[in-house]
């Protein structure tokens, strides 16, 4: 999925070169060559990149994103991070956002990051809070996770998004989107304090959760059956118009979307488990009367068709 780069190297020039495609400020400061080796592994797309490489060699590196957001782990023995504030803790993962940051580490080091386009992550850190005031600035952001839950958490995140990203395979644009956004969620949920107050803040979100809940809940309960929008806007207490913007606020897509994307999950567990039916049965039990569209957005969501699903291939 995205834009797949694998490379593996024993020229030095080829890290800060490979490095400086995601990070332009990137620079390699010293570098014991002795023992070099370079294995890198990435996948970008649109506003977001993730990054995976490992390097054998002592190395001091550093990194001054003015117009980007990253967030990144040096797993290594010994290694150091620090800003010209202080000492990071490199047991843990760190964020770049204003100013530089630098790293070093001795014989061998993995690293991981996600990189984000600032402006479109706050453009979307806007539209997850309800807040348009919200800013990615150091004001808002730390350096340093909020807590070492939320740093284990971004971890796991971590190898969820670049382990399907960097899967083999046809990608999907939906997919992307909603790795995307998790990823920028558990980062800013990892690093902000203003991030987390701004989602909980319910002044600033004028009742759309409460709202947004109560309508996936029911659609979660009811997306195996005829229901429409109008019947998911009077279980949630809100006109359907209000249903629409409330949604668009809150998860920047359609209840209609949020919708399909139920019926879809519906439809691609039953075909998992080999039930006997048609693939056309299927999806007209999941609410597609047209058996092409069900394709089209089984391809788009899943990247195969539902066939090959029911095949098991």
């Amino acid at each position: 999925m995205g834009e797949l780069l694998t490379l593996a190297s024993r020229d030095v020039g080829d890290v800060e070169e490979t490095w400086r495609r995601f990070v332009p400020s990137a620079s390699l400061q010293k570098v014991d060559p002795r023992t070099f080796g370079f294995s890198w592994t990435s996948a970008a797309m649109s506003g977001f990149s993730v990054v995976s490489y490992r390097l054998a060699a002592t190395v001091q590196s550093a990194i001054e994103p003015d117009d980007q957001l990253m967030a990144c782990r040096v797993a290594s023995r010994g290694a150091w991070v620090g800003t010209p504030r202080g000492d990071l803790n490199a047991g843990l993962p760190w964020l770049a956002l204003d100013g530089p940051t630098s790293a070093r580490w001795e014989q061998q080091a993995d690293v991981r990051a996600f990189v984000f386009d600032r402006t479109a992550a706050q453009d979307e850190a806007r539209r997850m809070t309800g807040d348009d005031r919200f800013s990615l600035r150091s004001a808002a952001v730390r350096s340093s996770p909020v807590h070492r839950d939320q740093a284990a958490h971004w971890e796991r995140v971590f190898q969820h998004v670049a382990g399907t990203l960097f899967a083999p395979g046809p990608g999907s644009a939906i997919i992307e989107a909603e790795l995307r956004r998790h990823a920028l969620h558990t980062t800013l949920a990892a690093f902000s304090p203003a991030f987390v107050a701004a989602l909980e803040r319910s002044a600033q979100r004028t009742a759309a959760p409460r709202t947004v809940r109560r309508a996936i809940a029911y659609m979660e309960r009811h997306a195996h059956e005829a229901v429409t929008i109008d019947d998911v806007a009077r279980a949630a207490d809100i006109s359907p118009r209000g249903l629409q913007y409330a949604f668009r606020r809150a998860l920047d897509q359609t209840p209609t979307e949020y919708l399909r994307q139920q019926r879809l999950a519906g439809a691609h567990a039953e075909l998992q488990q080999g039930t006997g039916a048609t693939v056309s049965e299927i999806s007209q039990r999941w609410g597609f009367a047209s058996a092409s569209r069900f394709a089209r957005h089984y391809r788009e969501a899943y990247g195969r068709s539902p066939s090959r699903t029911r095949r098991g291939d």
